[in-house]
């Protein structure tokens, strides 16, 4: 079984992510803290956030298979959840096929590094794989506690479910802008979803949930960003997100955008229920 992560969880970039950040989510009721940016097999950096909260469970999102070995990663983890039991779970995936030289096989790939986790003893319950399209969705059904999808919208989230079945965790992270501007707000959300949109696990993925090429062009078209980046009133958001949970999700991790995220998470815990 998993570790509970509640409805809402902050999920930021590994750099981006303090220690007094981590508390504060803790102290605001947010069920997780999820951190990005391929962190390091050492999972050094992951464990001060655990160091300095009390409860609160820390995910990574996740550690690249390509970049960090297997059998190092266990190690970490094993030292992790010695020192900070039941609070973390190791989110795993391989990332981007333009980023990673060594890319080859996605599924041969994930299938390895698996068996290599499960030989080193990290439990398959305790693992979270990053997952879009079909076969990788039914891997992290199967074999391990489910699956962590990125840059996606509740239509996939209901895709997701139906694939995966039920009693499986199902987690997408989705980006938020807390600003009533729809212009201003646009043009943040579309700043960050163009630097994913020439990758081409996203784009088949976004094509699959129906968008077209018109809609990946030029930083993509105002509906799939509005799609990808909820904006509005905290009420607008927290709308959103649910949509999600009604899709199917059984947690949603947010990522708000932006230079200083905090004020717009306390913003989001008022009306959020975690």
């Amino acid at each position: 079984m998993t570790i509970p992560l509640g409805r809402f969880g902050l999920w930021q970039m590994l750099r981006n992510t303090t220690p007094e950040m981590a508390r504060e989510a803790e102290t605001l009721g947010y069920g997780a803290i999820w951190v990005g940016g391929s962190p390091a097999g050492d999972l050094i950096e992951v464990e001060a956030l655990l160091d300095a909260t009390e409860r609160i469970p820390v995910v990574t999102g996740i550690v690249n298979m390509w970049r960090e070995d297997a059998e190092t990663v266990a190690e970490s983890y094993h030292r992790v959840t010695t020192n900070h039991p039941d609070r973390f779970l190791l989110g795993v995936g391989i990332g981007h096929r333009e980023a990673t030289q060594e890319y080859r096989n996605p599924l041969a790939k994930i299938g390895d590094y698996l068996d290599r986790l499960d030989s080193a003893g990290v439990p398959s319950g305790r693992l979270v794989l990053a997952a879009l399209g079909p076969k990788a969705l039914r891997i992290a059904a199967e074999r391990t506690a489910g699956a962590h999808p990125y840059l996606t919208t509740p239509a996939h989230t209901a895709f997701a479910r139906e694939v995966m079945g039920e009693g499986v965790l199902l987690a997408p992270e989705h980006k938020v802008v807390l600003d009533e501007d729809p212009n201003g707000a646009r043009a943040i959300g579309r700043k960050m979803v163009s630097n994913y949109l020439g990758r081409i696990n996203y784009r088949n993925n976004l094509r699959r949930s129906g968008w077209v090429e018109a809609d990946l062009a030029n930083g993509g078209s105002d509906a799939l960003v509005d799609a990808l980046v909820l904006h509005g009133t905290p009420d607008d958001v927290s709308s959103g997100l649910e949509a999600h949970l009604d899709a199917g999700a059984d947690h949603v991790g947010v990522h708000v955008l932006g230079d200083d995220p905090m004020p717009a998470y306390r913003r989001l815990a008022e009306v959020l229920t975690f």
